[in-house]
């Protein structure tokens, strides 16, 4: 029972991608063909609310709700990882159409088909993990 405000919050944002056409596969092929604003407009937005929250963050020093101080901790400089690790995202993205949170809701759409883009990435991350330390980070 302690996790059902995450269950409700997570079936409104699925409703919220699912209305706002974020998850249709029509969209994402627009977008990675920079023929529509769309999906950039809300990516845009995200990122643009992500900030101003950080931001919001670090000059209230807003606590978490135990009380303590949030603390957030830069990330390593480098160009590479982020470049790399960024074309094999967007290229199952593209191949999939659609990035991780929404295949499930794509599931519970009815798209039965996104178990196997589900599988896939439950594979591509089991890979991951046997490969860290190989990887440049």
């Amino acid at each position: 029972m302690k996790f059902l405000k995450f269950l409700l919050v997570g079936i409104f944002f699925g409703i919220v991608l699912v209305k706002s056409e974020a998850v249709s596969w029509y969209r994402i092929y627009e977008m990675f063909k920079f023929q529509a604003f769309h999906m950039y407009g809300i990516i845009g937005s995200a990122v643009f609310l992500g900030v101003l929250f950080i931001w919001l963050f670090k000059k209230y020093k807003v606590k978490s709700i135990e009380g303590k101080e949030i603390d957030l901790v830069p990330k390593d400089k480098g160009v590479a990882r982020y470049i790399l690790g960024g074309t094999i995202f967007g290229f199952g993205w593209a191949l999939a159409g659609a990035c991780p949170g929404p295949m499930y809701i794509l599931v519970g759409t009815g798209v039965f088909s996104m178990f196997i883009v589900i599988a896939a990435a439950l594979l591509g991350t089991f890979t991951y993990g046997l490969l860290q330390k190989k990887l440049p980070h």
